[in-house]
């Protein structure tokens, strides 16, 4: 899979995938119990701000590493398409879909990872790869319908915020590994980050009160540690480690950090008392069967 030039490159492969689904499969749940005190755009500025705030040590250390304006709009692009609007979109989703159901439609994202890198490299789409994209289309349906007994009248709009994110996902999974590849990962991250950081800045300034939400509740200083955990381990320290996961791997590998993330986020939604339907395992079993497929399609 992912033809590693050594046994040693198939190991840090393998060990990364697995720890980013641990880190991003718990991200969900983090975001649930963040929202018993913040509304969404605090959630998603917060966690942005504590990402950008923990590595700008390490971009200003290395800012003369980045000598061209291509690679600056690049990893403008990836922050801002990768990190800083899913950020803002998965919390307000959340507010009215479980985690647990979350966590599987961001299954999505090698959809769109091969499907956006199709178009940028002009590859064409075997029987396989459309049999896996219809599959996990249709078990997208049945997800974003599953609590109005699948009638596609009644759609859940929020579930949608999702698959929007996981499109910015893949789009830029393919901009780091087809703009940003000749970049070290650390990098990618820590400027990605430091350029969208004043973003999450101003609306902590403009539009939070975050300060009045912790003076009316100390409690809340325990939701606040969810969201800071969030932006430092599952934004910044996973992000550096998905993009050197991308570097020594291929996107395909990469983006199939998707699989088990949506097993993570399951077993701890269940763990904190989400009821699950039985529409909602056949949507998932849809979408990992259409992933699987479309990645298998992929690779030959």
């Amino acid at each position: 899979m992912i033809n590693p030039k050594s046994s040693s490159t198939n190991f840090l492969a393998w060990s990364l995938l697995i720890i980013l689904s641990m880190i991003w499969g718990s991200s969900f749940i983090l975001m649930k119990k963040g929202l018993v005190a913040f509304d969404p755009g605090e959630i998603a500025a917060l966690r942005i701000f504590s990402a950008s705030l923990f590595l700008f040590p390490v971009a200003i250390q290395n800012f003369r590493q980045i000598k061209t304006r291509r690679q600056w709009i690049f990893l403008f692009a990836s922050g801002f398409l990768g990190s800083l609007i899913p950020a803002f979109l998965f919390p307000l989703a959340q507010t009215r879909i479980d985690s647990a159901v979350t966590g599987v439609l961001n299954a999505l994202t090698p959809f769109f990872t091969i499907l956006i890198g199709g178009i940028l490299v002009g590859a064409k789409f075997n029987n396989r790869i459309k049999l896996g994209i219809f599959i996990g289309f249709l078990g997208s349906i049945i997800l974003v319908t599953a609590d109005s007994g699948n009638d596609l009248t009644q759609i859940n709009y929020y579930a949608l915020l999702i698959v929007l994110a996981t499109i910015l996902y893949g789009l830029n999974v393919n901009i780091l590994k087809y703009y940003l590849g000749d970049i070290r990962p650390v990098h990618i991250t820590s400027f990605s980050m430091m350029l969208i950081g004043p973003f999450s800045l101003v609306y902590l300034l403009v539009y939070a009160d975050v300060l009045q939400t912790l003076k009316s509740d100390l409690h809340n200083l325990i939701p606040l540690g969810y969201i800071i955990f969030l932006g430092v381990v599952g934004t910044a320290i996973s992000l550096i480690i998905f993009n050197k996961l991308v570097k020594i791997t291929n996107i395909v590998f990469s983006s199939s950090v998707t699989y088990l993330i949506p097993v993570v986020a399951v077993i701890l939604g269940l763990i904190d008392n989400e009821v699950l339907m039985m529409q909602h395992y056949a949507g998932m079993v849809f979408i990992v069967l259409g992933v699987l497929l479309a990645n298998k399609g992929r690779r030959n």
